[in-house]
């Protein structure tokens, strides 16, 4: 007899790659939990899907072992629920995997003084070093690399500021939680000069001069920071030494939906 006929399968939403994807969402128990699961599983693998995403909101987490005894396995995890996937063919899984990379930004403000801003932090590992370095920060979901440039540079020092271009970015790997880091330099140009620092996160601020950032000690024996430091140099002249991307809007299909293709200024 058909599964279909005696059991309870799971509501799933089919995708374009031959899987499906359950989002529990109403309250069930393990038991009958595990009947559903056991007896879509079935329907699943004879109508020959592929892969199968489990998402179990955290209200549901009681559910997350009868998932792995089914064959489940954790995908991710969000701060509201759980995603995990069971690959069904015998070949080797082509699910894609978790998110590899985090996105972080260094924002290299500089004013018509040849003066860029500067920030010492409280913590981390510059934390109490003395250093001055540019403002950085992470990428959020959803936000752009240049937007978070000018989100972290008001949030640290009160400047406001607007994108230019991306001078350079750096990929680095196994860092936090093993994964890999992509950290772009972005040039913004200030809006306004007065600093008034984040007091939570911050030290001190303040505008310095771009010799003077570069002939601190650990700038100059950091391969890394020595590398950033005269590129920088080199796009604050006035004589177009150094070009980096621009951000080029592009229409998306998808409402709401911005996408930006970054290049040379084409000349």
């Amino acid at each position: 007899m058909d599964v279909r006929d005696t059991e309870t399968i799971l509501a799933a939403t089919e995708d374009t790659y031959g899987g499906v994807t359950v989002d529990m969402k109403e309250k069930m128990d393990s038991n009958p939990f595990a009947t559903s699961l056991t007896a879509s599983m079935q329907l699943w693998k004879q109508q020959g899907k592929k892969g199968v995403w489990l998402k179990l909101p955290i209200e549901l987490s009681d559910l997350v072992d009868v998932a792995k005894k089914e064959g489940f396995v954790y995908h991710h995890a969000e701060e509201t629920y759980v995603m995990m996937v069971y690959w069904i063919p015998k070949t080797p899984s082509t699910l894609p995997a978790n998110a590899s990379h985090q996105v972080g930004i260094g924002a290299f403000v500089i004013n018509d003084e040849g003066e860029i801003l500067v920030v010492q932090e409280k913590y981390g590992k510059f934390g109490g070093t003395g250093l001055w370095k540019m403002p950085t920060g992470v990428v959020k979901e959803g936000e752009d690399i240049s937007d978070c440039a000018v989100r972290e540079v008001k949030e640290e020092t009160g400047i406001d500021a607007e994108f230019v271009e991306f001078l350079a970015f750096r990929q680095n790997h196994k860092l936090l939680f093993s994964k890999s880091d992509l950290f772009f330099v972005c040039k913004l140009k200030p809006l306004s000069s007065t600093i008034t620092k984040q007091d939570t996160e911050i030290t001190d601020a303040k505008w310095m001069k771009i010799e003077e950032y570069m002939e601190q000690p650990f700038v100059k024996e950091s391969e890394s920071f020595s590398s950033v430091a005269e590129i920088c140099n080199m796009a604050a002249r006035k004589d177009d030494a150094y070009s980096g991307f621009i951000a080029n809007p592009k229409t998306k299909k998808r409402p709401g939906a911005k996408s930006y293709l970054y290049c040379n200024k084409i000349r």
